[in-house]
């Protein structure tokens, strides 16, 4: 990635902080900021050089979409067309971890960046007082992926952020800890389908609409965020459903039966509270593995029902072998 050689402001969450975060995004500068998900690295998603700047500071490719987060339904409407199922939907879950792929509305205004110069947009509502602090202030949509270098781990603290963003974008606004701790869930509508499993367990996103989501998406051309096949990866091999720790391998656990791991999702085999832990126990999972020149992440089984699905989603994705390396000594995994 090329150096944007940026100062990067650390911001509070005060009037003063969010008052601040406005200001630069009107700017078409970049802005780091909390959802209850991930934070999220924000931009005008009306202005092409704002997105561009995300892609930029990212290292994303532009092939992959953006989410656009607004503040309330009112205004999502103003850019995407919605179906009487998609309303009810955000009805029933917004503010919170849902996105839906709609029809982009025409005359919205949206960058064909956000949306990869496809007819269809992502949109949000998030739930994090922060979030819809800056939405409501800043008063348009803002594009806003996970806030780290494309294919890296999501940051789910304000130090996360730092620690792959600095000195490349413009401010961080630091509201403590996500609570959600995975992206949201990605659903397309008219036909419906899952996109991406996330922090809304697709359960109750199918008992909403009645019916099984069938799951698409493609990593090729993909029509939703979180699609490529290699992706969240930690920078030492992840390999999955370990059972104990092998040799030159730092073992993250799950539930009860662990005894001896480095790190546990949950010690009592929550997945909500492991969905919240996930992106933090790679990181330092990795931290330990060059501290100890291990070679290798070993992941537990976890159950793949509720928000075990999307947490199984990420693992096989950070466990895939890196683009940039095909023959990357990523252990097999199922």
């Amino acid at each position: 990635m090329d150096v944007l050689d940026e100062t990067t402001e650390i911001l509070g969450t005060e009037p003063a902080g969010i008052a601040r975060a406005c200001e630069l995004l009107h700017a078409g500068k970049v802005v780091a900021f909390p959802t209850e998900t991930v934070y999220g690295l924000g931009g005008d998603a009306r202005s092409d050089s704002a997105v561009a700047a995300i892609y930029a500071a990212k290292g994303r490719p532009r092939f992959n979409p953006l989410i656009a987060h607004l503040p309330d339904l009112e205004t999502a409407e103003t850019i995407a067309v919605f179906s009487d199922r998609a309303r009810d939907l955000a009805r029933r879950f917004w503010p919170g971890p849902l996105t839906l792929v709609l029809p982009l509305r025409p005359g919205s205004g949206i960058s064909d960046l956000v949306s990869a110069g496809l007819d269809t947009i992502a949109i949000r509502v998030p739930a994090h007082p922060v979030a819809r602090a800056i939405l409501k202030a800043f008063g348009g949509p803002v594009a806003a992926p996970s806030a780290n270098p494309s294919g890296k781990v999501s940051p789910t603290t304000a130090c996360h952020v730092v620690e792959g963003l600095a000195g490349r974008i413009a401010a961080i606004v630091d509201g403590g800890p996500c609570a959600v701790g995975l992206e949201s869930t990605i659903v397309q509508l008219d036909p419906p389908m899952l996109l991406r499993p996330g922090g809304l367990a697709v359960e109750a996103v199918e008992a909403a609409l009645g019916l099984s989501l069938p799951t698409g998406g493609d990593a090729a051309k993909p029509n939703a965020p979180g699609q490529l096949k290699s992706h969240y990866a930690p920078g030492a091999a992840v390999r999955l459903n370990a059972t104990e720790r092998a040799p030159g391998e730092v073992w993250i656990g799950f539930g009860p039966d662990c005894a001896g791991a480095d790190l546990n999702l949950s010690l009592t085999g929550d997945t909500t509270e492991a969905a919240a832990r996930l992106f933090g126990a790679l990181r330092a999972a990795d931290r330990i593995a060059g501290e100890k020149g291990a070679r290798a992440i070993a992941v537990a089984p976890v159950p793949d029902a509720g928000l075990g699905r999307a947490i199984n989603d990420r693992l096989i994705r950070a466990a895939a072998p890196r683009p940039e390396d095909p023959a990357h000594p990523c252990p097999a995994h199922p």
